[in-house]
C-alpha cells in the first residue's frame, strides 16, 4: 500500500513499489490542503503510469482516496489556510500539518489489514530537512511497532527516499524508467505548496518560490549537472 498524493517523492516511490511487488494498492488524503491540485494529478499520474509503463500497470490494482478533512478543520498551519510560509517560533516552518503522517500512515494500516496487505510504503525523507518530525526514520520505527502490535499483524513501513536528497531522488527516477519516467514525473506531478501549475519549469509546475518548489529545483539542477 503506497501512500500517493499525486507529488514527485510518493510517484517516486510508487514505482519503487511496482518493481518489487506483484499487487499494489495506492492510498491518498484529501485534508483540506491548500495545494488540492494534487488531488487531481494524482488520477493523473496513475493514468500516465499505466498508458506509459503497461509492465507495471499490471501490477497496479485499487486507489483509494480517504476524506480527512477533519486534519484541516483543527490544524492552523499555511497547508491549509492562505498565509505567507515562515519559521514559527518553535523553529519549525508554518507548512508543518501536526500529526499528518501518523493519521496517514495510521489510516493506510487500516485499510492495508482489510484489504490482505502488510507492507507501507511513504515518500518520508530526512536528508532534506524539512523540520517536520514526523519524517524522521525513528519516528516511522516507533510508528510501525505500534501499529503492528496494534493490529496484531505484521505492518512494515518502507520509505526509499528516507536518506536521499533530491538529487538522487531525481536519479533514481531516471535508473528505475528512463527519460520516459522523467518527463511524466516532471509534466503530471505535482510538489508545489500554492498550488500554482501555470508556470511550467524544467523540473515540472510551480511558483517556484516556496519550499517545496526550491527543494524540486536544486534537486533538478544538481542531478543534471552531476
Amino acid at each position: 500500500m503506497v501512500l500517493f498524493s499525486g507529488g514527485q517523492d510518493s510517484t517516486v516511490c510508487l514505482v519503487w513499489a511496482l518493481q518489487r511487488f506483484a499487487h499494489v494498492e495506492t492510498i491518498g488524503f484529501q485534508y483540506g490542503q491548500r495545494h488540492a491540485v494534487e488531488l487531481e494529478c494524482r488520477t493523473n499520474v496513475l493514468e500516465q503510469l499505466r498508458k506509459q509503463f503497461p509492465k507495471w500497470g499490471k501490477r497496479l490494482s485499487e486507489d483509494h482516496l480517504l476524506d480527512l478533512s477533519l486534519l484541516g478543520q483543527i490544524s492552523d498551519t499555511a497547508l491549509t489556510d492562505e498565509r505567507a510560509i515562515e519559521m514559527n517560533d518553535g523553529g519549525l516552518p508554518n507548512t508543518f500539518v501536526p500529526g499528518r503522517n501518523l493519521l496517514f500512515l495510521t489510516f493506510a494500516g487500516t485499510v492495508a489489514y482489510r484489504r490482505g496487505l502488510n507492507v507501507l510504503v511513504g515518500g518520508m525523507c530526512e536528508t532534506d530537512f524539512s523540520g517536520y518530525p514526523d519524517c524522521r526514520d525513528n519516528t516511522l520505527k516507533a510508528l510501525q511497532v505500534a501499529i503492528s502490535l496494534g493490529l496484531d499483524a505484521p505492518m512494515t513501513i518502507e520509505t526509499p527516499l528516507m536518506w536521499f536528497d533530491k538529487a538522487h531522488t531525481w536519479r533514481l527516477t531516471e535508473t528505475m524508467g528512463g527519460e520516459p519516467l522523467v518527463e511524466l514525473v516532471a509534466e503530471y506531478t505535482h510538489s508545489c505548496y500554492v498550488g500554482d501549475r501555470s508556470r511550467r519549469h524544467e523540473w515540472g509546475y510551480g511558483c517556484g518560490l516556496c519550499p517545496a518548489c526550491d527543494l524540486r529545483r536544486d534537486g533538478y539542477n544538481r542531478w543534471v549537472h552531476s
